[in-house]
This record gives C-alpha cells, sequence and structure tokens, in this order.
C-alpha cells in the first residue's frame, strides 16, 4: 500500500509540473515567423509590422511604466532605436499588462511615460494581451528581433537586453547589439536566446 501511495504522489507531483514545462516552451521560439499586429500607439495612430516602411525586421521589446527593470533599460531601449531604426529595424515597445491589475500601466500612463521620456518609438498597448501569448513574452523587458524575409517576420533572437540591467556602464556582454551587429553583417549570431531577466507579466485576471 506504501508503495502505491509513493508512485501515487510521484504521479500527482509529475503532473503537477507539467503546466510549469508548457509555459516555458509556449510562444515563438528562434526561427518561427511572429504574426503580425495592429496596435494603437501612445500618438494615437495605429502600429503594425507591416506598417513600418523601409523596414528590415524590427526590435520587439514587451515593455511597460512600472516595471524598475524596465526603468532601468528605458535609456538603452532609446540608444537601440537610436542605432538602428535608420539601418530599418527600429524599436517597437509593447505594454501588455493588464490596466485593472497595474493601473500604472493605463494607456493614459503610457502617454505620459511617453512624452516624459520622449520616446523616439512606437509605444503600443496590448490591451487584449493576445499578442504577448502570441510571442509567449514572460517578463518585462523581453526582446524579439524580428528580420523580414519576403513577407514574413522570422524571430532572429529571444531575451534580455543585456547582462547588467543595474548598470549601462558596467555591461560586458550586449546580446541585442550583437545579434544585430550579426545580422547586419550576414554572419550567424551567436547567442541567439538568452533569459529575460525582469518583472511578471500582470494578466488579466478571469471574469
Amino acid at each position: 500500500m506504501k508503495k502505491i501511495t509513493n508512485v501515487l504522489l510521484a504521479l500527482m507531483f509529475m503532473f503537477a509540473l507539467t503546466p510549469l514545462v508548457n509555459a516555458q516552451t509556449q510562444g515563438y521560439q528562434v526561427g518561427d515567423k511572429a504574426t503580425d499586429f495592429n496596435l494603437k500607439s501612445v500618438d494615437e495612430s495605429w502600429v503594425s509590422l507591416a506598417g513600418i516602411n523601409g523596414a528590415k525586421g524590427a526590435i520587439v521589446i514587451f515593455s511597460c511604466n512600472t516595471c524598475p527593470y524596465v526603468v532601468a533599460y528605458e535609456d538603452r531601449m532609446i540608444d537601440l532605436h537610436n542605432k538602428y531604426a535608420a539601418k530599418g529595424y527600429p524599436v517597437i515597445a509593447i505594454n501588455s499588462n493588464d490596466d485593472k491589475v497595474s493601473p500604472g500601466d493605463s494607456f493614459e500612463k503610457m502617454q505620459e511615460r511617453a512624452k516624459e521620456k520622449g520616446f523616439p518609438f512606437p509605444y503600443v498597448y496590448d490591451k487584449s494581451q493576445d499578442i504577448i501569448k502570441a510571442y509567449g513574452g514572460s517578463r518585462t523587458p523581453h526582446v524579439y528581433l524580428l528580420n523580414k524575409e519576403g513577407n514574413d517576420f522570422v524571430v532572429k533572437y529571444i531575451g534580455a537586453i543585456d547582462n547588467n540591467y543595474q548598470d549601462a556602464s558596467a555591461v560586458t556582454e550586449k546580446y541585442v547589439e550583437d545579434a544585430m551587429d550579426a545580422l547586419l553583417s550576414g554572419n550567424k549570431i551567436a547567442q541567439e536566446t538568452t533569459k529575460a531577466i525582469g518583472c511578471t507579466i500582470k494578466w488579466a485576471k478571469a471574469d
């Protein structure tokens, strides 16, 4: 009887872990084609991948207003846009946090933050959370580097911006810049995935 009980407990533990394993593998992987979106930006325009003039790709960053990790990275996000937008790879920042769970991430607050920081890139609201679910983003910030191949936007890198959110001057590995530079030079990206470090997504509560 004790053996049977132990087996049942082991099976229950294994099944309990299954959702956690699945959660880590959901969404896009490197090499996948990213579905386009049409999301409202803080300037009231609608932003899509296909609608970016002259785009060769995009640096999609799941972001928000309230996460201290994002706040620490905002200037570096601006720098990424200023460095690569002219080369055809603009930053698109997407806030997917539910504004009922996190009122500081409402569209109005997004507009205030964008104005305060002078964001040069589109800052859009994924109010339905459909886009972050499709991508599989789990943190803010969480980066997806996309490259346009024909009419498709293909995922080339997923993960963190660099290896030191606290101090930009202490960064020793610039993951996104290294990936972008390899892509622009036609070389293979050495590190295609890294662990995104940041705040959890504030998911909408079920009715």
